[in-house]
């Protein structure tokens, strides 16, 4: 399976993978393997995360980037070094030696983490990539419409006109989510989070309705007011309930959009070698840690 996956990614220079963490229930075999293939600051860092959902999770997350750094340009797995910039953002920080250059966002919200990466030719423009995914679902307890008045000033007049042009609750929560990840996609890739004017990003969809069997990116940007043509998105639905928003900068001539792929613990794991020691104290602490559900 795994030359499979590295052929993909190969032949159009992209990934878009899906884990279903909420499915994840690891053993201590599983785990243990998983946390030896990681690095040191990385493995500490999870340590401290309260809930079993949002350490498997961000597991997950750090597992999926090596995995596509490895197979994107063939630079050994247990070689790869992963670094964060000033912003937080994960990065490959040691690619000397690698003809390609890559990028990579990933998110993890819900059932879902998921993971979107780039390849570029060296020398050419480096695409930019970010990614979010969204539950679409309410759970804050106040009306819709209060909600909907509270987060007024995240949302352009026209994104709130799309919004509320839908018929019901139902579709005018998943449109709001839907522009949301849109937004969160687009700072993630630009390194700044949600601490921007969100009301001067502002999206227009042309395609109303998501689906889980083709990618939607058809979506424009504006600016300042301005349409920005150097941006695309890519939007869909993993499952009914989350979509998910993948932000493109400087994309290449021969780009083509790809749909998320379900991926298996199996599969991530195929072709991972141990970076540390296996270490029982910690995954047995971490299996001590309560699930929220």
């Amino acid at each position: 399976m795994r030359k499979s996956i590295e052929m993909a990614i190969r032949a159009c220079g992209s990934a878009r993978w899906a884990f279903k963490v909420s499915e994840w229930r690891p053993s201590m075999e599983e785990l243990m393997l998983a946390c030896s293939c990681i690095q040191e600051e990385e493995k500490q860092r999870l340590a401290k995360f309260v809930f079993r959902e949002d350490f498997n999770s961000s597991l997950m997350g750090r597992l999926m980037m090596r995995k596509f750094i490895a197979d994107a340009t063939a630079v050994p797995y247990d070689a790869i070094i992963l670094g964060r910039d000033e912003k937080g953002k994960p990065f490959w920080s040691n690619p000397s030696g690698s003809d390609r250059r890559v990028d990579f966002n990933v998110s993890h919200q819900g059932d879902y983490c998921v993971l979107a990466g780039c390849v570029s030719q060296e020398r050419a423009t480096t695409t930019k990539i970010g990614v979010d995914i969204m539950k679409m679902e309410y759970t804050g307890g106040k009306p819709l419409s209060e909600f909907f008045r509270l987060m007024t000033r995240n949302f352009s007049p026209s994104e709130w006109a799309c919004i509320k042009s839908r018929k019901s609750n139902e579709a005018q929560l998943g449109t709001f989510m839907r522009h949301w990840c849109l937004k969160e996609s687009y700072v993630k890739n630009i390194g700044v989070g949600i601490t921007v004017d969100l009301q001067k990003i502002s999206f227009l969809p042309a395609t109303l309705e998501l689906s889980e069997e083709c990618v939607t990116v058809d979506t424009k940007v504006f600016l300042d007011g301005n349409y920005d043509a150097k941006w695309k998105f890519e939007e869909s639905l993993i499952d009914s309930q989350h979509c998910v928003a993948v932000s493109l900068l400087d994309t290449p001539t021969n780009y083509v959009p790809l749909p998320f792929e379900r991926i298996s613990f199996e599969q991530l794991m195929d072709g991972a070698k141990a970076l540390l020691e296996i270490d029982e104290i910690y995954c047995h602490n971490i299996q001590r840690k309560e699930y929220k559900s």
